[in-house]
Formats: C-alpha cells, structure tokens, sequence
C-alpha cells in the first residue's frame, strides 16, 4: 500500500501534466521562475536538495531531496507530486509525519504547480523521462483518475 492518498480530484487535475508540458518553453520557463520563486531555497538552485536528505536530522525531519535525477522526485507519479506540492507533504502521508514541506495551494495556482513540475522533469535526463513517463502510465492503468462533477 502506498504512503500517499491521491484525492480523485488532484488526480483529475494532473491529466493537465503530461509529457509534453515539460517540453514547453514556455510551460519550463514559467515554472523555473516558480521553481526558483518557492522551491530552490529547500531544494536547492540546482535541483539538488539539501545535504544528507535521506537523514533524519535530530527534530525528527528528513531535508529536502533532490528533484534532480539523484533524487526519489522521478519515482513518483504526477498525480501523486502534484498533491504533495498543493496539500503538503503531512497531508497525505499515512501517520504522523513530520516535515516542513508546507502546502503551496493556497500560495500557488494549479497552472503554477503544474508548470514547476513540468520544469522539474524537463532537467531529467530522457531515460529518467521515459522511466517517470512508465511510471504515470502504471498509475492510470491501475486507478485511473475519476472526475467528480462539482458539488451544488
């Protein structure tokens, strides 16, 4: 079982992100300047996390990781890293998980979200592209996403 829950509604939403958005000039560069905006202080300019991101330090909290090849970001499905960043990290794991990846929905627009990620992956390497590409099409395949209609 997986440590995240993908809300249908994210999952419907991340439809928005596929391959090609990380192709976009301009969908990349909107997101870089996202990415640069909100994430790099975390992350890191390069993409390259914080030191030690797979120790916990002693508060109990794993740094940031990477979000470049090194790292577990590609390992994830775009629904899934779609969620993480709008909901934050502590809403979705199962437990009690401690981070300090915040919620950036109410900071970020769904457009926003999607065009950092899109920059994300468009620094990854083609055969972790393709990899990450392999890993959305076995989440569609298996719950693929349900579009709720609005509540009245």
């Amino acid at each position: 079982m997986s440590l995240f829950r993908i809300p249908a509604a994210a999952a419907a939403s991340m439809l928005m992100l596929a391959a090609a958005d990380a192709a976009d000039p301009q969908t990349i560069a909107r997101g870089k300047q996202v990415y640069v905006d909100h994430c790099a202080a975390c992350h890191g300019a390069n993409l390259e996390g914080q030191p030690n991101w797979r120790e916990r330090r002693p508060d109990g909290k794993l740094p940031a990781p990477p979000h470049d090849a090194s790292g577990h970001t590609w390992h994830h499905p775009d629904e899934q890293l779609f969620d993480i960043t709008k909901r934050g990290t502590a809403a979705l794991v199962d437990g009690d998980y401690k981070t300090d990846m915040r919620e950036f929905g109410s900071l970020l627009s769904d457009a926003d979200i999607r065009a950092a990620l899109a920059y994300i992956k468009s620094t990854w390497p083609p055969e972790i592209r393709a990899r990450h590409d392999h890993i959305n099409e076995r989440q569609r395949a298996v719950a693929p996403p349900k579009v709720t209609p609005p509540q009245k």
